[in-house]
């Protein structure tokens, strides 16, 4: 077993407990910016989490409304010496997105087109700006940003430009780093610059020409090795991009913040390479008897030439199959009980090309002793559907109830397709030595799939399973020269084995990087450079202290082992953060706020039945207002993917609040209308002069609890 570098293990700030000086800070951040300022211990526990098995409360947030919101909040961070976090729709997998710092949340106001040229094919937006949102403005242009990654309806540009996404159609259009073409970005000291193609000699005189320089020296110097130590394959986003300060000119310093996870600079303006929609595009869902097999199918597959080759294992299948949502979609893709399913995309100009190359994928398939393996997809609508079940991937392995989920650790990495059947052989005898299983999906063109161990990791013993499992799959992976992060970057997952990847004079070169950018240390410390260590407990979800607190509920919760169990369920992978599809959730939609959407509340219910919110949070005045705009439509309950039926939670929390604090006015007139309307019928006299007379709707407000915005029946 290999065994990694030390590192530096950094205590959290307690949970959800504001330091003495956080008021003074939020204080002069509320006079000097024009955005909100979140500081409360609601709001820090709601930011304290994203998609990753990690937990650390921030000092505090700050949601600006305008660049200028942006450069200020670095200055006065900067002058108060505070940590920043720049931060999107908070979906990361490897904590790249929690930290004690104060966040910067760009998603909710920073979201604007900046520039569009259909002719260039080339649009700059704010980092804020929703995938889906942007292709939903370039589809009448006939062009689309085609990094199209599974969580598109909330992931925003910014996100995925500091996580270097791909996607699952990266084989034919790369990475997020092969099309951004330039960033603008406001660095540690408050300054602004413009990162794009430069000349290899750097020249220019302007505040940021000595970093230019510093940077392509460090290229220079570190070529030999970068060459050496870098695996050679396409999804390799471990580390920092140097080498995009070798090769042939223009060296585009862009690509060295593509991948940065904000540690080195806040981006304020992304602008990117568009490419045209395909005409036509079929499917076909290859079904496989085992595993192995599909493995070894796929170095076969992509010599076709497709745009897509995306694996849905068994357990997906079925996961998938038990989720109403995708229940009809699942019945007509699926022929009897595949091990493995690889969904084969073909894209092009006209769709008798894209026909021909299915008939050539079934004769692959035949030649490879899998006759009429194939259910073909050509309707657009058929293949939406079937792309939507792929897309919900990490939500439906996630829908697992209990304690035990498949967990984000190793399910990046990537290795030459000509190794990966035997690697996931290999991989799945490791799990199997540590007593349990992994799920797999994701892409399998590119040699890179979302493989997550089942553990549960409240327990010390599976924490260290992590670990063990970590160590053995990365040497594994080394072995192969391939990488141990292949798309979801580093964060805290990952950071602490790049010594073990990349050597220690790589990683010194990391640390020259993070130094001349940020030499302080406060975008984002810890991840990339100067690492905690991936297996801290203190830092988890579930830190070793985590308790629920036992309370007679007026439902039944037994199906997900308690009322805890089921606020447990949600992930935070943010499906409910969608705009633009769907139902859920419909107070986001309006409000744009982490508070008012599913996920919110239900981090905010789990942080108060484990007492992290601190005495009576349950039943709290700010636990009303969380839960105040939930309609109760249950769009969640249909849509989200792990099952959190929030509608469901609010009734729980109104028995609980009314115990504690009794029925309001306005409520028991709701509650009792029936008996009383045949007498009320006739008190509409009185119920009009409460509309029209000086002072009566205010009585009505004050009084019954009735909004005066609306008439009475």
């Amino acid at each position: 077993m290999t065994t990694s570098p030390p590192a530096v293990a950094v205590p959290p700030r307690a949970p959800c407990r504001a330091g003495t000086n956080d008021g003074a800070l939020a204080a002069r951040l509320g006079r000097e910016i024009e955005g909100e300022v979140l500081f409360d211990t609601f709001s820090r526990g709601r930011y304290s989490t994203d998609a990753s098995i990690y937990q650390i409360t921030p000092i505090g947030i700050v949601v600006p409304r305008h660049t200028e919101d942006v450069i200020r909040t670095i200055e006065i961070a900067r002058d108060v010496g505070v940590p920043l976090l720049p931060r999107g729709g908070g979906t990361s997998q490897c904590g790249q997105t929690v930290g004690e710092a104060l966040i910067i949340d760009v998603s909710k106001h920073l979201d604007r087109v900046l520039n569009f040229d259909a002719e260039a094919r080339r649009v700059t937006v704010q980092p804020g700006m929703v995938l889906d949102r942007l292709n939903a403005f370039l589809r009448p242009h006939g062009l689309m940003f085609p990094v199209d990654v599974s969580t598109g309806s909330r992931a925003t540009i910014g996100g995925m430009t500091g996580n270097n996404s791909c996607g699952a159609r990266s084989l034919r259009y790369g990475t997020m780093r092969h099309n951004v073409h330039a960033i603008d970005a406001v660095l540690a000291d408050g300054t602004s610059a413009h990162f794009g193609p430069v000349p290899a000699n750097g020249g220019g005189d302007d505040a940021t020409a000595d970093l230019r320089q510093r940077l392509l020296d460090l290229g220079r110097r570190e070529a030999e090795e970068i060459a050496a130590r870098f695996p050679k394959l396409q999804r390799r986003v471990g580390g920092y991009n140097i080498d995009a300060l070798t090769g042939n000119e223009p060296i585009n310093l862009a690509h060295l913040l593509v991948g940065s996870e904000g540690t080195l600079a806040v981006s304020s303006a992304i602008e990117l390479e568009l490419q045209p929609i395909p005409p036509h595009t079929v499917l076909g869902v290859c079904h496989f008897p085992t595993f192995h097999a599909a493995m070894d199918a796929t170095q076969h597959i992509v010599t076709l030439g497709p745009s897509a080759v995306e694996l849905v294992d068994r357990s997906m299948i079925e996961m998938a199959g038990d989720i109403a949502l995708y229940r009809d979609t699942v019945a007509r893709f699926v022929r009897g009980t595949p091990e493995a399913l690889l969904l084969v995309e073909f894209a092009g100009e006209t769709q008798a090309d894209q026909l021909r190359d299915l008939k050539r994928l079934d004769d692959l398939l035949a030649g490879l002793g899998f006759p009429g393996a194939i259910v073909e997809a050509v309707d657009p609508a058929f293949q939406k559907a079937i792309w939507e079940v792929r897309k919900a991937g990490l939500n439906i392995m996630m829908s697992m109830k209990g304690d035990g989920k498949p967990i984000s650790f190793i399910e990046d990495c990537a290795v030459p397709l000509a190794d990966l059947a035997e690697y996931t052989d290999r991989l799945t005898q490791i799990f199997r030595k540590h007593g349990t299983y992994g799920t797999w999906y994701a892409h399998a063109s590119e040699g890179c799939l979302h493989v997550r161990p089942v553990l549960n990791m409240k327990l010390e013993a599976d924490a260290g399973k992590m670990r063990a499992i970590a160590e053995e799959a990365f040497a594994m992976v080394r072995a192969y020269k391939g990488s141990h992060s292949g798309e979801h970057g580093d964060g805290l997952v990952r950071s602490e084995f790049h010594e073990a990847m990349f050597g220690t004079r790589m990683v010194r070169a990391f640390e020259d990087v993070k130094t001349a950018f940020d030499p302080e240390r406060r975008l984002n410390p810890g991840k990339i450079v100067h690492p905690s260590r991936m297996d801290d407990r203190r830092l988890f979800r579930y830190p070793p202290d985590y308790q629920p607190m036992a309370i007679e509920t007026a439902l039944d919760w037994s199906a997900w082992d308690g009322f805890a169990g089921a606020t447990e369920m949600c992930n935070n992978n943010g499906a409910c953060r969608k705009l633009d599809a769907g139902v859920m959730c419909p107070s986001f939609r309006v409000t744009r706020d982490e508070q008012h959407v599913t996920r919110g509340r239900a981090n905010t219910l789990r942080l108060a039945l484990s007492g992290q919110l601190g005495p009576e949070a349950l039943t709290s005045e700010a636990m009303t207002e969380t839960m105040r705009l939930c309609v109760g439509c249950k769009g969640c309950r249909q849509e989200c993917p792990t099952g959190v039926d929030m509608a469901r939670m609010k009734i729980e929390v109104a028995h609980h609040t009314a115990k504690r604090q009794g029925v309001s006015l306005c409520d028991r007139l709701i509650a009792y209308l029936p008996r009383y309307a045949p007498i009320a019928r006739h008190l509409r006299l009185l119920a009009r002069a409460m509309e029209v007379l000086p002072g009566g709707a205010w009585a009505g407000e004050t009084l019954l609890g009735l909004s005066p915005r609306r008439p009475l029946p």
